[in-house]
């Protein structure tokens, strides 16, 4: 720190506020007569997108060949931390083999609509699984020295109107939903950078807001990196650097506005020394690593991208065993639809990587059954419309096989950065070529593939089985292969509830909003929570996923490790005839709250390897953050006094074992005034007896003297208003009782 002290020390003005914005659209601004060199950033949650020419206009240019490891939505669907850090490790050795100083990753924001387009770049709609794996993932990167950018921060949930849209979120809907997983993070692992978002948070834009970037980032949660811009989002260079704001990406040409703000006194240079010392100390970083940098094994990076792949695929259907096949057997087997030739392996978007190599199904599948099994057609075109000759040939390829393999998905062209789905449907025409082939042959395996969740009602049932693959990466057709012949068990788990409909989605009556303004009106319900608490029916739960095999939960114990946290401890066996990984879930249900909470939230999970046969112990501590709520009249978490039942499970709608746990509570009490109801007054523990001594004493009219129904009339009114009607204690006694609770607390 003393060598960018001194640095800053020499810098003139002008130098200073170029440094709060980029030298190009991937580098920091060089200032060489300060010896200041710049650093190279790249877009990479899922591998590295590095552009070795100074990169085009919006960023979506060719890049230099990296693995492309699965996107988020497959990695989150592992449910496997350790498996999220290997990753990590990975693309920061490949980051760190090309003198890349930080990777612009991992996106961590909730999918609050399967519309989003973006949503394959992100883990889930539960902020606790989101927040676990994408610190697993920063671990990862940066234990190579190589930087992170969290992002984006916060509440950007949608694309329609990305640059300009205001979400608008009432407090506890953020504290709860949508900055948890940011917030673990930071407080875990400290990344790098933080990226705000392009959106506006009720009205004022993430560049801009001195609440998101300062009050909470740094001085609640104790972030001490550099935030960053997402690339364009800056409005007013002034206003961000004013809010919190670091650095500016790409340049906008607008050094100038700093210099004059500072001459005018609208800036304070401290307030921009502060941003240019932290730009400082991330270049410092690159330049302390050696020049000789190890090299990337890519064989092994493949391999780890086919895990991941196996590992993140969902099994939704099985019907009579119909999957794994028989890699051995006879049979004739009838791979059909052209996704399995032409494989969609990531999302669309500034997120693209040219991978080192690329597995196609087709290929996997003849290499392990034998090319004279396997009898292809394709069924479809990717984007174009229904074509009769290509059903045809399908129908009778499927017509001759004693199984199909049926690949489905949505193009790339339905789902990408920039723009949301209308809709969570596949393709007309691949639907109707599976009642097509349904029709000749009822042993029907589909595959999908896709970013975002597509819906399953309607035609679930005309396949035996279905396997989600979500977005492979480069080695998904392999891994798909494993899967398909049981070289691999299934043990990936939905991160995201299936719908019955999208009209049933908690954000459908609000999603995307109009006029610049997207209302988020389901507030704290979003997924299961709002599922569950209505008791809605959907087609596959939230952490839904079948396996090869079969597993038994049992021996639940809660064991109480402080006033306000515990430990669960449960027994998992596999009962049935192969390995595989069971992912114990554990929900918690407030019993008696004081304010309104969803019917449980996921508070902590653990993923177990199993042999056949053998049994393990899944150990999950429960710290005071799970059973906390965020009270904006207090303005803090509180965790209440009482009852929480404790659910173990193996999805939000598969609770398995349940155990009662008694919390001391936080002893934060609420404040009461004149204004606090009469029920509120008499339910809490230091006012309801100075009420009742009070009314003892003589203060008015017997309360006791009410009947139930005028009784619970004046529960609702304010103590201050009962003298009024001759009841409570008199008006001028209300505030010396106010002040009296206030010193008894």
């Amino acid at each position: 720190m003393d060598a960018v002290e001194t640095i800053l020390g020499r810098l003139t003005l002008e130098q200073k506020a170029s440094l709060t914005s980029g030298g190009d659209f991937w580098h920091t601004q060089a200032v060489p007569e300060a010896g200041v060199p710049s650093v190279m950033v790249t877009d990479g949650p899922h591998g590295l997108r590095k552009q070795s020419d100074a990169g085009d206009a919006m960023g979506l240019g060719g890049s230099d060949p990296a693995t492309c490891f699965p996107p988020a939505v497959t990695l989150g669907s592992t449910w496997d931390v350790g498996l999220a850090r290997r990753v990590g490790e990975a693309i920061g050795a490949e980051a760190l083999a090309a003198h890349v100083a930080v990777v612009l990753g991992p996106g961590v924001n909730i999918k609050r609509s399967p519309l989003c387009g973006r949503n394959f770049e992100y883990f889930s709609e539960d902020p606790l699984l989101s927040g676990r794996l994408g610190a697993a993932w920063v671990a990862g990167v940066q234990s190579r020295g190589v930087g992170t950018s969290l992002k984006h921060y916060a509440a950007n949930n949608q694309e329609t109107d990305r640059l300009r849209v205001s979400a608008d979120v009432d407090e506890r809907t953020l504290r709860e939903v949508y900055l948890p997983a940011f917030e673990h993070i930071v407080r875990q692992e400290q990344p790098t950078t933080v990226m705000c978002a392009y959106n506006k948070l009720n009205g004022t834009h993430a560049s801009e807001h001195h609440w998101l970037l300062t009050q909470v980032l740094r001085q609640e949660w104790g972030f001490a990196g550099m935030v960053v811009s997402d690339w364009g989002a800056v409005s007013n260079r002034v206003a961000a650097l004013a809010a919190g704001l670091d650095l500016e990406m790409p340049p906008s040409g607008t050094d100038q506005q700093v210099v004059d703000a500072v001459h005018s006194g609208d800036l304070r240079e401290e307030v921009l020394d502060e941003a240019v010392r932290r730009v400082l100390t991330l270049v410092a970083r690159e330049q302390s690593l050696p020049e000789e940098r190890p090299a990337v094994d890519p064989d092994a990076h493949h391999a780890l991208a086919r895990e991941v792949a196996a590992a993140g695929a969902v099994l939704l259907r099985n019907e009579a065993g119909l999957l794994p096949l028989d890699p051995d057997g006879t049979e004739a087997l009838a791979v059909i639809g052209e996704l399995a030739r032409t494989p969609r392996y990531q999302g669309a978007g500034s997120s693209q990587v040219v991978p080192t190599r690329l597995d196609a199904a087709l290929d996997a599948v003849r290499a392990l059954a034998g090319d004279e099994r396997v009898h292809f057609a394709p069924g479809y075109t990717l984007d174009g419309p229904a074509d009769a000759t290509l059903v045809d040939e399908a129908v009778e390829t499927a017509r001759e096989a004693s199984t199909v393999v049926l690949f489905l998905g949505l193009p790339s062209s339905a789902e990408s950065e920039g723009f949301d789905r209308q809709d969570i449907a596949l393709p007309a025409g691949q639907l109707a070529l599976l009642r097509a082939v349904r029709a000749v042959n009822e042993r029907v395996v589909v595959v999908l593939a896709n970013g975002g969740l597509v819906s399953v009602s309607g035609w679930e049932d005309q396949a035996e089985a279905v396997l989600e693959g979500w977005l492979g990466g480069q080695a998904g057709g392999s891994a798909t292969a494993d899967l398909l012949f049981g070289r691999a068990n299934p043990s990936g788990r939905l991160t995201e509830t299936i719908p019955l409909r999208l009209e049933d989605t908690p954000s459908w009556l609000f999603f995307p909003g109009g006029e610049q303004h997207v209302r988020y009106g389901e507030g704290i319900y979003v997924g299961y929570r709002y599922h569950h608490t209505l008791g809605d029916p959907v087609a596959h739960p939230f952490g839904f996923g079948l396996s090869y095999t079969t597993f038994d939960l049992a021996d639940l114990v809660v064991h109480r490790t402080g006033p306000n946290a515990a430990e669960v401890s449960v027994t998992v066996t596999n009962t049935g005839p192969v390995a595989g990984s069971e992912v114990v879930q554990v929900y918690v249900h407030d019993r008696a709250a004081s304010v309104d909470r969803p019917e449980h939230e996921l508070k902590g999970f653990a993923k177990v390897p199993l042999e056949p046969g053998a049994s393990g112990t899944a150990r999950i501590p429960l710290a005071p953050e799970a059973f906390r709520f965020w009270s904006p009249g207090r303005g803090r978490w509180v965790v209440e006094a009482g009852e929480v039942e404790v659910r173990v499970g193996t999805s939000s709608a598969d609770i398995h074992l349940v155990e009662v746990l008694d919390l001391e509570g936080d002893g934060v009490l609420p404040e009461l005034a004149a204004s606090s109801t009469l029920d509120e007054w008499f339910a809490h523990p230091v006012g309801g007896p100075v009420l009742r001594q009070a009314l003892a004493e003589g203060g008015g009219r017997d309360l006791g003297e009410v009947d139930a129904h005028e009784r619970a009339i004046l529960g609702a009114m304010p103590l201050g208003k009962l003298s009024a009607f001759g009841l409570g204690v008199p008006r001028a006694a209300v505030d010396a009782l106010v002040e009296q609770v206030r010193a008894e607390r």
